[in-house]
């Protein structure tokens, strides 16, 4: 099994290779949603393909929501109680895209918190379809979560699930720097 991990502040955080939608350890996992949180492809896809058709009819009264954004539904058919939806920025035109790629993690570990969630698992946000160069997404995603760990009271574990082999390893890399 491909996994890295740090604790800071009495919490865990981890990077490995899997698939988001099979986080069956996670109170919450985390949808890198389309602006109105309708089924799309890549981890939107799988997630509500997974979740089924109710988690659909749920956020889409949510929506739409802006770049970095983040709401809370249930999990439906997916092994956590809850998916929180963000939308990540589209590179290059969703500007400034690191401050609101890092908004995206943020917003996602408050809401977390304020639903008393103990574990979350992340999908390497911004990287699929909306371009974000992979080695710059590693750097901010972990950063932002690295500092938020210490303002934490119910979250205990952070995971972030990388689905490919080499994007596992450069967010492998990053964590190894903190």
């Amino acid at each position: 099994m491909f996994k890295e991990t740090i604790v800071n502040s009495g919490v865990t955080l981890e990077v490995e290779l899997g698939n988001i939608v099979e986080q069956n350890d996670a109170d919450a996992i985390v949808n890198a949603a389309n602006a109105f949180l309708r089924i799309g492809g890549g981890v939107a896809g799988a997630i509500h393909r997974k979740a089924g058709p109710e988690m659909e009819k749920e956020a889409m009264k949510l929506g739409p929501i802006k770049p970095g954004e983040a709401v809370i539904t249930k999990g439906y058919d997916l092994p956590n109680k809850h998916v929180i939806h963000v939308l990540g920025p589209v590179y290059d035109r969703d500007i400034p895209h690191d401050l609101i790629l890092a908004n995206a993690y943020k917003n996602a570990l408050e809401l977390g918190e304020k639903n008393n969630l103990e574990s979350i698992a992340f999908p390497a946000i911004s990287t699929g379809a909306f371009g974000y160069p992979v080695e710059e997404a590693a750097e901010i995603a972990l950063n932002t979560i690295y500092k938020t760990m210490p303002k934490l009271k119910s979250i205990r574990k952070i995971k972030l699930v990388i689905y490919g082999r080499e994007d596992y390893k450069v967010h492998a890399g990053e964590l190894k720097k903190l």
